[in-house]
């Protein structure tokens, strides 16, 4: 690692006066030396300073010695230059820097807001808005592709079916897809915005809520950071009651997919079954905490419940019922050849474009890129048991899905012998306070893959700077590459396969 870079590893956190001074142009040099080396960013966001300008904070993982590296520097002006060019990873990231801060990334290719159309005026906040200003999503111009019989299809924000709102601007020559462009932001709710001075009551209830279907997810990378600023030790009981959970969410959501992947090529056996599946799994979390997506189960210093004898019996019982059916169902979407024709060789990402990206998850995993947080970074239980990290090499809807199926097994296999061991002891420690000026960095591998949060404290002990970087943020632009030269007809197919969270991205 670079001498302008801090060590540390995953729920770990480190004295800001430990961070080395860097000025811009070493640290620039310094984390594009590490992205050409192979390394990934985790995290690249700026935090106004008071008086005027900005930090540039960035988290890069090294994943095969399993550590993290932090570097800040603080910007002369509100100008630049950006890293995109050489490092496609911060494009998104950089957009975001624009989007909330002004700033002014020279030589972006395409610096577009992310979310929000942001005003700057006199009198406005360091986020861009004055107090009661309206937050407009983030459409306005679009990249065109100019030639003859050339023409481009909108699709959304408000779709045919009870999803979430997102835009989808294609450019086609007949029905061949040129280039795909994602406009999204209509769930932004200023998350980042809010947690400034915190944690304050509402705070875990609202990490609940970043993708209400990474509850779990998000919930334990936040206990994470917060345990890790105040150095509070989570009990083993509630360590592996913890991963229970988190297993389970990966369960139904990996189920849920099969089905839906299933549904879109109208394979209606398994679509059937996987909807019934998917509820099956998430009253397995019910049992456990009584919420079906786990909210009020993960808090910092451990767990708010615990599992008794009769509750691990309940579920070793349930999940067995359930795998031995979900098994079925997928062994029969993979072994029908209608089903496969469909899928393979559609929506794929080569594992160069996959790296470049920065893709994570399944996501990543399809295209041949070996990485898992729950492995390369591990904390919490999986410290101590081994989840084996499933790949697969076409990058195709055919790989995704498979993907899913092989990490579902695992999954099952992993709560299967944890309800069967499960440690004794206590389930929470009280949390102690913050320590002030710190910067701690939390990764949890959740279905959709690396959830990452970085909490900065100031001189009060409360959030400075609360980052937060959903899976989404990572892979919506991946989305985009696999229809590159594709039919516009298998958009709903290749959309599905990555299943991506709108309100994630939307912070």
């Amino acid at each position: 690692m670079s001498g302008a870079f801090a060590r540390i590893r995953n729920g770990g956190a480190l004295p800001l006066g430990k961070l080395p001074e860097a000025d811009f142009d070493a640290f620039r040099g310094a984390l594009l030396a590490e992205l050409a080396a192979g390394r990934r960013l985790v995290a690249f966001f700026a935090a106004p300073v008071d008086g005027a300008g900005a930090d540039l904070w960035a988290v890069v993982a090294a994943d095969g010695p399993g550590t993290l590296a932090i570097a800040r520097t603080r910007l002369p002006d509100d100008r630049f230059p950006s890293l995109t060019p050489a490092a496609p990873q911060a494009h998104l990231f950089e957009r975001e820097m624009a989007e909330q801060l002004g700033l002014k990334p020279q030589g972006h290719p395409w610096l577009k807001p992310v979310r929000y159309r942001p005003s700057w005026r006199p009198g406005h906040d360091a986020w861009g808005r004055s107090e009661g200003e309206p937050i407009l999503p983030a459409v306005g111009d679009f990249f065109r592709v100019e030639g003859t019989e050339v023409h481009e299809v909108a699709v959304g924000p408000v779709h045919a079916g009870v999803i979430e709102p997102g835009h989808f601007r294609f450019q086609c020559h007949g029905e061949k897809v040129f280039h795909l462009e994602i406009a999204l932001g209509f769930q932004h709710r200023g998350v980042e915005e809010s947690l400034l001075g915190g944690p304050h009551r509402t705070t875990a209830a609202r990490m609940e809520t970043l993708a209400g279907d990474t509850t779990v997810g998000h919930s334990t990378a936040f206990a994470q950071a917060l345990e890790a600023l105040s150095g509070t030790a989570v009990p083993p009981r509630a360590q592996a009651l913890r991963g229970i959970a988190l297993e389970l969410e990966r369960l139904a959501n990996h189920t849920g997919d099969l089905g839906a992947l299933a549904g879109d090529v109208g394979f209606l056996p398994t679509a059937s079954f996987c909807g019934r599946l998917r509820g099956d799994f998430l009253n397995m979390t019910a049992v456990l905490c009584g919420n079906r997506f786990g909210r009020g189960l993960v808090r910092p210093g451990g767990t708010l419940v615990d599992a008794d004898a009769a509750l691990v019996a309940d579920l070793s019982r349930r999940l067995e019922e359930t795998m031995k059916d979900l098994r079925g169902a997928a062994e029969l979407l993979f072994a029908t050849a209608t089903v496969t024709a469909r899928f393979e060789g559609t929506g794929r990402v080569d594992p160069a474009t996959a790296e470049a990206l920065g893709l994570v998850g399944p996501a990543a995993r399809a295209c041949g890129v070996d990485q898992d947080v729950r492995r390369d970074h591990p904390s919490g239980v999986f410290r101590f048991v081994h989840v084996p990290v499933m790949t697969a090499h076409d990058g195709d809807v055919n790989a995704r899905a498979y993907v899913r199926w092989l990490e579902a097994q695992r999954s099952y296999e992993f709560v299967r012998a944890q309800l069967a061991a499960l440690p004794e002891g206590i389930v929470r420690n009280a949390p102690k306070p913050l320590r002030p000026e710190h910067v701690a960095v939390s990764l949890v591998e959740g279905w959709r893959g690396e959830v990452a949060h970085v909490a900065v404290t100031g001189v009060d002990g409360r959030f400075s700077r609360y980052k937060v970087v959903d899976p989404s943020f990572h892979n919506w632009t991946g989305l985009a590459m696999a229809l590159r030269n594709e039919e516009i007809s298998d958009f709903p197919l290749c959309n599905k396969s990555f299943n991506l969270s709108y309100c994630g991205h939307d912070l």
